[in-house]
């Protein structure tokens, strides 16, 4: 042990030895660090040298071994333009932490609410198919808010992880869709499961864009069955005073103007070859086909009806359209305001078998 104690003192009394500047330890020291910055400096390069942890070390070890008088002498690297540098960050550090706020809360505007976010998350996760403008109606419709598709972009950006690529309806809605005063008006072909064609006839009321309803026709159209499902759809229903229509040769069958007469309904053409002077009933059509038909079968033509009368309820009664300004038809028919609902308590309700799922109250 006596023997431990004494190799112990005569290493700490050499390394103490070798710290100490001095003599030919001081003279190889500057050698070493002189030859070791013109190494540094003498990289081929148009900017500072990059020095690494390890040329920090070596450089600060052999500094502890040189005299300090010495040391400003022999430092090559430290250029005057450096050291100025240095004294405008030192300043610039010193007033921006005398004059920055404190706070670690980023500057700006507080951001939605976590109940606003969860309800346009979910609202995107039940309805695929809506985009950022058709959200921001719905959550202003529903919980009168005032909420910009731009805003509703960024929450779906940070915080919509969507479950899949697929945005079609879950197998459980498909095979249950399988189981069984200036109105417009037009026609549209689509196809059974069974491809069997069927003819649609909508109408809508072109300022409150409510849908009147569909009439449905099985094979070939002619003069007898256009107004059996006109006269179907306006049936308990007060007649409009202008009928808006295009230029489709289904509209030229005698009885069909005959039956207009009757009723005494003016029937208002749009310019020939030209789809859009007659666009809200053509939206309609394309809404139909994208929300409805491509995203469901059906069977027979009493099927079809059934599901198309259900779209026109959603449609009607829950649907915020853009045409009037993010309203719901129904509301701007009847002059009313929407039902208010509590952004923390509310619920979620299917519609169309499932195909859509809107917040109520809860």
């Amino acid at each position: 042990m006596k023997n431990f104690f004494i190799l112990t003192f005569y290493f700490l009394r050499t390394l103490l030895i070798l710290c100490s500047p001095g003599g030919a330890k001081k003279l190889m020291a500057e050698n070493i660090m002189l030859r070791k910055q013109l190494i540094t400096v003498g990289c081929n390069r148009k900017r500072a040298p990059n020095l690494s942890l390890w040329d920090r070390l070596h450089f600060g070890f052999l500094a502890g071994l040189i005299n300090p008088i010495r040391l400003a002498s022999i430092a090559i690297i430290i250029k005057p333009s450096m050291l100025i540098k240095f004294h405008k960050a030192i300043v610039k550090r010193k007033y921006s932490a005398l004059f920055s706020n404190k706070s670690r809360r980023k500057p700006g505007p507080a951001g939605p609410s976590q109940d606003l976010i969860n309800a346009v998350i979910a609202m995107k996760q039940r309805n695929p198919l809506f985009g950022c403008r058709r959200i921001a109606m719905q959550i202003n419709e529903m919980f009168d808010l005032d909420i910009e598709k731009d805003d509703v972009w960024r929450i779906l950006k940070k915080h919509y992880k969507p479950v899949s690529c697929d945005d079609g309806p879950s197998w459980l809605t498909f095979l249950g869709h399988t189981k069984d005063s200036l109105w417009s008006t037009d026609f549209f072909r689509c196809e059974s499961i069974l491809f069997k064609s069927h003819w649609v006839m909508v109408l809508m009321d072109q300022y409150t864009r409510r849908i009147i309803g569909f009439g449905v026709h099985r094979g070939d159209l002619n003069g007898i069955a256009i107004c059996a499902m006109f006269n179907k759809i306006i049936s308990n229903k007060p007649p409009p005073q202008y009928l808006s229509s295009d230029h489709d040769p289904l509209f030229r069958f005698h009885r069909w103007q005959a039956n207009l007469r009757i009723l005494e309904i003016e029937e208002i053409k749009s310019i020939p070859f030209a789809p859009m002077s007659h666009p809200f009933v053509e939206r309609l059509i394309r809404i139909c086909r994208n929300e409805l038909l491509d995203r469901s079968l059906f069977w027979t033509d009493l099927d079809l009806q059934r599901k198309l009368e259900q779209f026109r309820d959603y449609f009607n009664e829950h649907r915020a359209h853009l045409g009037v300004d993010g309203r719901i038809p129904n509301k701007v028919a009847e002059n009313k305001n929407s039902n208010v609902i509590n952004l923390k308590k509310y619920r979620w309700k299917s519609h169309c078998r499932g195909l859509f799922q809107l917040p109520i109250a809860a």
